[in-house]
C-alpha cells in the first residue's frame, strides 16, 4: 500500500501586503516545502512547482474553474459579479464559448490590426522622446492598451477611464475580502454599469472584435446574452493584464540595462525578450482551481471540493525547469511559461497581448538607447497581479 507522506504547513498569509511587496523569497520556500502546501491561514492547498502547476491546469476534469478562479467558492457563496463564461467555465459551456473568442482572436484573425498598432506605437514614442521624461505606467504601460485594445473592441472613446478600476475590482476579486479588494470597490457601482453599458450589440463599432462576437449570435453558436458576456470577458482581461505586461518589461528593461542593448543590437530578440518578461517578472502572479475528486500529489492527499492555489510566477521561477531561474535574459527561450496560463484555460487573448508588445518595443528599439531611472519605481499591490504603479523614467535617443 502506498504511504501518504505528511502534508506541509505554511502560516504565510500570500495576500499580505509584505508578501505582494516581495512574492519571491516565499515562492522559493512553497517550491522547497513540497509539491503541495497547506496554507492554513486561509485552509487552502497550493501549489508552487513548474510541473505540479502544470499538470493543474492541463487537468480541468480534476481542478475546475466553475467553482471560481479565485479564493471564492461560487458553490458555496454568490459571486460580486456574473461568473465569466469563459474563464470560470467548463466544459461542454466553455467548449463552446472559448471557440467563438479562438477563432476572433487567432495569430492570423488579429494580423489585421498589426499595421495600426505599429502606426499606434511609433506615434506614442515619438512623443515621449519630445518630453524626454515621462512616467513609464501612466503614459505609456497605461496609455498605449487604453487606447489600441478599446479601439479594436470597438468601444467608444467616451467613458474608457472605467477600465482600469474595472479590472482593478476584477483581478483584487480574485483574492480575499482584504483592503485591496474593499479599496477597489469602493467606486464598483457605476464603473460596473459603464462597463455593462459597452457589452450590447448597440454599443460596439460595427467592424470591431466586439461585433464579431454578435455575428457568432447571428450565426446561432451563442445567444445574444452570452455574447455581451463575452464582449465584458473582453473588458475584463484585456486590458489590466497588459498594462502590467508593459510597465514589467519598462522596469526589466531600466533596470537590466545590458539586456536592452543585446535587444536594440538585434531586434528579432523582441519576441523572446517578452516572453522572458513574463516569465521573469510574471504580470498574472496566481490562479486558483477547485477539485472536483480525491486526488493525491506527490504523496499529498487532497480532498475533493478544496481550493488550490496556483502560483503561475513561483513555477515560471522554478530551478526544476529553468536554469538561472532568477537571472533576466533576453536571449532565453522561455516558452513554457505559466503567466498565460496551458491547456483549455490557456488566456485567450495572448497573441493580442504579444502584438501590443511587439509593436511597443519594436518602435522603441529604433529610438531609443536607454531608459534611466529617474526616481523610486512604486509598486501596485493586487491580489493577482505585478506591476508598478508609477516607473518614472528618462529616455537616452538614438
Amino acid at each position: 500500500m502506498d504511504t501518504l507522506v505528511e502534508r506541509a504547513v505554511s502560516a504565510v498569509d500570500p495576500f499580505s501586503h509584505a508578501f505582494l511587496e516581495n512574492p519571491y523569497p516565499h515562492h522559493e520556500a512553497f517550491r522547497e516545502a513540497g509539491p503541495v502546501v497547506w496554507l492554513e491561514h486561509y485552509g487552502i492547498w497550493a501549489m508552487a512547482r513548474h510541473q505540479e502547476v502544470r499538470d493543474a491546469l492541463t487537468d480541468w476534469q480534476t481542478y475546475c474553474s466553475g467553482a471560481g478562479v479565485g479564493l471564492s467558492d461560487f458553490r458555496k457563496e454568490p459571486p460580486w459579479r456574473p461568473p465569466s463564461i469563459v474563464l470560470e467555465a467548463d466544459p461542454p459551456l466553455h467548449t463552446r464559448t472559448r471557440a467563438v473568442l479562438t477563432r476572433i482572436l487567432s495569430p492570423a484573425a488579429i494580423s489585421v490590426l498589426r499595421e495600426t498598432l505599429m502606426r499606434e506605437a511609433e506615434s506614442l514614442v515619438e512623443r515621449l522622446l519630445a518630453r524626454r521624461e515621462f512616467d513609464g505606467i501612466a503614459d505609456l504601460a497605461e496609455a498605449y492598451p487604453l487606447k489600441v485594445f478599446p479601439d479594436s473592441v470597438g468601444i467608444a472613446e467616451q467613458g474608457r477611464e472605467n477600465l482600469l478600476p474595472y479590472g482593478s475590482m476584477v483581478f483584487n476579486g480574485f483574492g480575499p475580502r482584504n483592503d485591496l479588494f474593499d479599496k477597489a470597490m469602493c467606486n464598483a457601482g457605476p464603473v460596473r454599469d459603464w462597463i455593462m453599458s459597452k457589452c450590447s450589440r448597440a454599443a460596439l463599432a460595427p467592424n470591431g472584435l466586439g461585433m464579431q462576437i454578435f455575428r457568432a449570435v447571428d450565426a446561432g453558436e451563442l445567444t445574444e446574452a452570452e455574447a455581451g458576456m463575452l464582449v465584458r470577458s473582453f473588458l475584463s482581461a484585456g486590458v489590466d493584464t497588459t498594462v502590467y505586461g508593459l510597465g514589467n518589461a519598462l522596469y526589466c528593461f531600466a533596470t537590466y540595462p545590458q539586456q536592452w542593448t543585446i535587444l536594440r543590437e538585434n531586434p528579432s530578440l523582441i519576441r523572446l525578450a517578452f516572453e522572458e518578461v513574463l516569465r521573469f517578472e510574471a504580470p498574472v502572479q496566481t490562479f486558483f482551481r477547485t477539485t472536483t475528486r480525491s486526488v493525491d500529489v506527490g504523496g499529498v492527499h487532497l480532498g475533493e471540493g478544496e481550493k488550490v492555489l496556483l502560483f503561475l510566477a513561483a513555477a515560471n521561477r522554478d530551478p526544476r525547469r529553468w536554469e538561472r531561474p532568477d537571472e533576466f535574459d533576453v536571449k532565453r527561450r522561455a516558452t513554457g511559461h505559466m503567466t498565460f496560463g496551458t491547456g483549455i484555460h490557456g488566456c485567450v487573448g495572448q497573441a493580442v497581448a504579444r502584438l501590443e508588445a511587439e509593436a511597443v518595443f519594436g518602435a522603441l528599439a529604433k529610438r531609443v538607447t536607454a531608459f534611466e531611472l529617474t526616481g523610486e519605481p512604486m509598486l501596485r499591490l493586487n491580489n493577482t497581479l505585478r506591476g508598478r504603479d508609477t516607473l518614472p523614467l528618462r529616455l537616452v535617443p538614438a
